[in-house]
């Protein structure tokens, strides 16, 4: 993949997260996602890619667009692309932290075609790598982190989504000693934020979704951290998706491998409301401001991308 299609990709995040912005804090949260797949959709047009869709909106019968199989870009190399325009609409309608609008790329192939169920998942950072273990229990990955740290287990904080679900982690991780933090949806952008340093987070554990597992994956794997995962479905009917995913055992560790393979991918994220990870847009007249960042793993370039558009040429409304 050509390295300009990092910035590239900075424009669609940029343009999904504007639109969604706009309707931030007015509990409107379907009509913030219509307007961000809309905008991304169209910005998609001009990238010099010939992308399919593998984790979007959804199936073709329940998504007009970015759903699962669409094709996308102008033309160019052959590439497998994973979206979320909005990731934490709850997140934009109610006006809370890290919304963001969500772009990985990957040649043709090489990301996990996750199915829309969920996915048990830890994410730790770069130092951390190689030391956790899903199938071990919060408070040895704890013990291993803290080590890997060199810091003691009651500095390290833990992100888990608030879910009745996540009780017993929650009770574990806390009896270790580590400090948690709640939060409401969106768990892509704590994610990656445990391998940026001075984010506050340094790992997070649950049940989340599996397509933003995978996008996480991307993110982590550019900045040298690791998510592990394991497909959590409720029925045979998902059990049987799995398998003809070319993955015999459903409840199988996926590791960094299987979530993303190859020596290339690029990550790209805009924030819609302000988070660990980037800031959200302000609107300032005719002009409005982006915070975003963009990863390529192939050359450990990590850019932070701040931008000021001018909407009254944009040729479009946002």
């Amino acid at each position: 993949m050509e390295r300009e299609l990092s910035l590239e990709l900075a424009r669609v995040t940029e343009m999904a997260s504007l639109a969604a912005a706009r309707w931030m804090g007015l509990g409107l949260k379907d009509q913030a996602d219509g307007a961000a797949v809309d905008a991304m959709r169209m910005m998609f047009d001009t990238v010099q890619v010939s992308g399919t869709v593998v984790i979007g909106e959804g199936e073709i019968d329940q998504a007009p667009m970015l759903y699962i199989g669409e094709k996308v870009g102008a033309g160019g190399p052959e590439v497998d692309v994973a979206v979320d325009p909005v990731e934490g609409t709850s997140l934009v309608a109610k006006g809370l932290p890290n919304a963001i609008a969500v772009v990985a790329l990957a040649p043709r192939g090489c990301l996990l075609h996750a199915p829309d169920m969920y996915m048990d998942k830890i994410a730790v950072g770069p130092k951390a790598r190689g030391k956790i273990n899903l199938d071990r229990s919060p408070g040895e990955n704890l013990a291993s982190v803290a080590k890997a740290l060199d810091r003691p287990v009651r500095d390290l904080v833990v992100v888990v989504l608030d879910r009745l679900r996540h009780n017993e982690i929650i009770r574990q991780v806390r009896e270790a000693g580590a400090r948690v933090r709640l939060i409401t949806d969106g768990d892509v952008a704590p994610a990656i934020s445990s391998a940026v340093a001075g984010s506050g987070v340094d790992m997070l554990l649950g049940v989340g979704g599996a397509p933003e597992g995978v996008l996480a994956a991307v993110g982590l794997k550019a900045l040298g951290g690791e998510l592990q995962g394991r497909l959590v479905p409720e029925d045979e009917e998902q059990e049987q998706r799995i398998r003809k995913m070319g993955i015999t055992n459903p409840r199988q560790l996926l590791t960094m491998d299987d979530l993303v393979r190859g020596d290339d991918c690029i990550f790209a994220c805009t924030g819609i409301t302000d988070g660990d990870l980037v800031r959200g847009v302000r609107f300032l007249g005719d002009v409005a401001t982006t915070h975003s960042v963009v990863m390529r793993y192939k050359t450990g370039t990590i850019r932070y991308v701040e931008a000021r558009h001018n909407l009254s040429r944009k040729g479009y409304t946002i």
